[in-house]
């Protein structure tokens, strides 16, 4: 399971620092809204394999991107953010002894694949997509809410490689009464009475051609902390639905009854713009979250910046969304009073980060608020303020910097 002598050597080396926590602290690259205990208690630290990111907790592992990554449309793996919400953590898993098993009450013949199966006897895919967690920009919501407090960086694009899901479905013959696919892998609990993690996605969305089983992230294997030695990529929606470490896939003819399921990762009936639904999982209050709504990330200016009047400033940044594509980016220089379209560049597939650019020059000096939106192809843009909801999901307000020009 997890490491706990890194733990245990982490959380020393922090007791040790005592009252130079804050000032270490001040070095996090945090964004400015997320609750004030975070900004005395978050550090920059590196699991094994990975660079140093900004840890919010080591048990289970959450670990966030810091925002200057994003400047590459891709991801780097060793800065791909790490979410875990359970710390029986495999220490690691041999790929060669690795098996899926697929199967379930609404399959005709359940079988088994090795690695090596599923890299030999399938057709091999590869898909440029955002894996997003639901809480991303929890921490920014007003009131704040409970929940590992994330700013902006819970989230990362790669280019992932693997195998249809539907393909490996077929080989089992999946029965026409089957309604969801049972997604579970291979962390778990440390406590018995702690539910394990366990999702389900409707048969629909696991047949669709970019639901995938992968193997390999930017064309190596998958990192530790990030699935290895496969995990579930169900594109477009947020990243609850994508199983790391996943060792089962099994059909079942009735809605997946567990904690993770209902209550939690879900919203308010009607709340957000989704044209997916989860049908056999809502009910009259409340529906699985499962679209990453449109959204937009400036990437830099990070913060704040100084210009001399008149003098060119790029203003750099992402958009992103559940697979419609981004259709525009817009920029205000006042606030949100006015705004100018910005200029989109390459289009990596309609799941990916979409980077954009925008050229700020003012001649008279003040302080100026600038603000990037997204909008995409089926017409839903950013929430111009929050969509308050209890667990602090799908939080896209646009996230302004300044620019003091003087």
């Amino acid at each position: 399971m997890f490491d706990r002598r890194h733990v245990l050597k982490a959380g020393s080396a922090l007791a040790l620092l005592g009252p130079e926590l804050a000032r270490a602290a001040d070095k996090v690259p945090l964004v400015q809204g997320l609750p004030d205990g975070e900004y005395t208690t978050a550090v920059m630290d590196a699991l094994p394999g990975k660079r140093p990111l900004i840890k919010l907790s080591y048990r289970p592992p959450n670990y966030e991107t810091p925002t200057s990554v994003f400047n590459s449309v891709i991801t780097p793996n060793d800065a791909f953010f790490v979410r875990y919400h359970l710390a029986g953590i495999p220490d690691s898993i041999d790929a060669a002894k690795w098996r899926l098993k697929v199967g379930g009450e609404a399959a005709a013949t359940p079988f088994e694949l090795s690695l090596s199966d599923l890299q030999k006897n399938f057709e091999q895919v590869e898909l440029t997509a955002v894996c997003q967690c639901s809480g991303n920009r929890r921490g920014l919501s007003d009131p704040h809410v409970p929940g590992v407090e994330w700013g902006v960086g819970a989230m990362g694009n790669a280019v992932w490689k693997g195998v249809r899901m539907k393909d490996i479905l077929a080989k089992a013959g999946i029965k026409p009464e089957a309604i969801e696919i049972v997604l579970d892998g291979a962390d778990g609990p440390v406590l018995d009475k702690t539910p394990k993690f366990m999702k389900s996605i409707p048969v629909w969305k696991a047949m669709d051609e970019n639901t995938l089983i992968a193997y390999q992230m930017n064309g190596k294997p998958l990192p530790h902390w990030n699935g290895f030695p496969a995990r579930a990529i169900v594109a477009g929606w947020t990243g609850t639905y994508w199983m790391k470490h996943i060792v089962s896939l099994s059909a079942v003819t009735k809605p997946l009854v567990t904690f993770w399921m209902n209550p939690a990762y879900r919203v308010p009936v009607g709340k957000f713009p989704m044209i997916d639904h989860f049908l056999s999982q809502e009910n009259l209050a409340s529906t699985p979250i499962t679209e990453i709504v449109v959204n937009t990330l400036i990437t830099t200016p990070e913060s704040s910046m100084s210009a001399k009047p008149g003098q060119s400033v790029d203003v750099k940044g992402i958009a992103w969304d559940a697979g419609y594509g981004i259709n525009q980016v817009e920029c205000s220089t006042d606030g949100g009073m006015h705004w100018k379209p910005a200029t989109l560049g390459k289009d990596y597939g309609r799941f990916a980060f979409r980077p954009w650019s925008f050229r700020f020059a003012e001649r008279n000096p003040g302080t100026y608020t600038v603000i990037a939106r997204a909008s995409n192809h089926v017409g839903q843009t950013q929430a111009d303020k929050l969509i308050f909801n209890p667990a602090g999901y799908h939080n896209n307000v646009p996230r302004p910097v300044t620019i003091t020009v003087a």
